[in-house]
């Protein structure tokens, strides 16, 4: 476990601030859950119970350091698209999707927090905490930065938040009269004039249309494979990458990447790729070029199942021409969820569950090479700021 001193983070986020790279900061925030544990492939609440957090990540140092840890409330549950960083990176936005039943301590129930994270504070601070729906998981912030957008899993819906400076005002919800839809993620296109939103719960991926502030239901709904889940756009705007958990979420198939045309009209599925067993986190490369996965593949089950691994996966695949193609993978931890290329894709960070590690590899463009590893409680979610 990871412990520090609150004092320590503010020095040390404070004198981070006051080097030359602080001219051109370089931040990943990672959704930290300290509830979420596994026994043996079966879920629990962690007992002793820790607090959720939220790290902040310089960059800039090699290998990445964390500088700040903010408590906020996080979730595992949901894609681990439940962090969004503003472009200037002076806020972020953060989902709590479950949280423990007051009822009953060993059980979650979903809860709908959305914690609005001050960057520039010293040290950083939730400035305000707001309501989304049930099961507040996927958040996106719009190109233009005035828009943020929630997928609300358990309740069918998404909510609309105006953004001013680093002030968030609700504005509304889509509601998709289907309440067991399991909206997960939510992906701008570049020019901010559609959102792509993945439905786990009936397998499809809604596409919203929006002018301005005003966000509509197109009720054009694209297929994807089975449960899409995480979803992330091209820089260019033409494609936007789907990643398909499957049936039952992990029982040994070869799951899927969808690849939607965005500039189809309408906007469809044109391919599909075989990645591996569960590919529960997603990111895009700042340039368009790389995918990297971060691929369950059985490492979150029970020892004596027939589909367990002593590892997880994490693959990168080659964007071109609207098409994937392998290009290298290496071994993770259990139980990971999300990733992250810094801004030029010389590295990538890992989120895994069971070591409470983030871990961080070099990358080239050819062999991955792991060296280091962050530690902290339950790192379930995380991004980078978007061009």
């Amino acid at each position: 476990m990871f412990h520090q001193a609150p004092r320590t983070y503010a020095l040390v986020f404070a004198l981070a601030l006051l080097t030359p790279a602080a001219a051109t900061a370089q931040i990943a925030v990672s959704a930290n859950d300290g509830k979420s544990a596994l026994d043996d492939g079966k879920s629990m609440v962690r007992d002793p119970l820790v607090t959720d957090s939220v790290s902040i990540i310089d960059l800039n140092q090699s290998p990445p350091k964390i500088i700040a840890e903010v408590p906020a409330p996080a979730s595992a549950v949901g894609p681990p698209t439940s962090v969004a960083v503003a472009k200037d990176e002076s806020f972020a936005l953060v989902t709590g999707a479950m949280k423990v039943d007051p009822a009953d301590p060993k059980k979650v129930v979903p809860d709908n927090k959305l914690s609005v994270i001050d960057l520039t504070a010293k040290p950083p601070v939730v400035s305000a905490t707001l309501e989304a729906g049930a099961g507040a998981a996927g958040v996106s912030i719009s190109p233009a930065g005035d828009l943020a957008l929630v997928a609300n899993r358990a309740d069918g819906t998404v909510s609309i938040f105006k953004i001013s400076g680093k002030t968030l005002t609700p504005a509304g919800k889509i509601d998709f009269g289907a309440p067991k839809s399991g909206p997960c993620a939510v992906a701008f296109t570049p020019d901010g004039k559609l959102a792509f939103v993945t439905r786990d719960g009936d397998h499809k991926v809604s596409v919203l249309k929006i002018d301005g502030d005003k966000v509509e239901y197109t009720k054009r709904d694209v297929g994807a494979g089975l449960r899409p889940y995480g979803i992330t756009m091209s820089p260019k705007g033409d494609v936007a990458l789907v990643a398909d958990l499957g049936l039952n979420n992990g029982n040994g198939d070869a799951d899927t990447v969808s690849i939607i045309d965005v500039q189809a009209k309408p906007p469809r599925t044109i391919d599909t790729v075989t990645v591996g067993t569960t590919p529960e986190g997603m990111t895009l490369s700042r340039d368009g070029k790389y995918l990297a996965l971060a691929v369950m593949n059985g490492s979150n089950k029970a020892k004596a199942a027939p589909i367990y691994n002593d590892n997880g996966l994490l693959r990168i695949f080659r964007l071109e021409d609207k098409k994937l193609s392998f290009v290298t993978e290496a071994n993770v931890g259990h139980w990971c969820q999300g990733l992250t290329f810094n801004k030029d894709a010389t590295q990538v960070l890992v989120q895994c569950m069971i070591e409470n590690e983030i871990m961080v590899f070099d990358f080239d463009g050819k062999p991955l090479k792991k060296t280091g590893a962050l530690k902290a409680n339950g790192p379930a979610g995380i991004r980078i700021a978007d061009n």
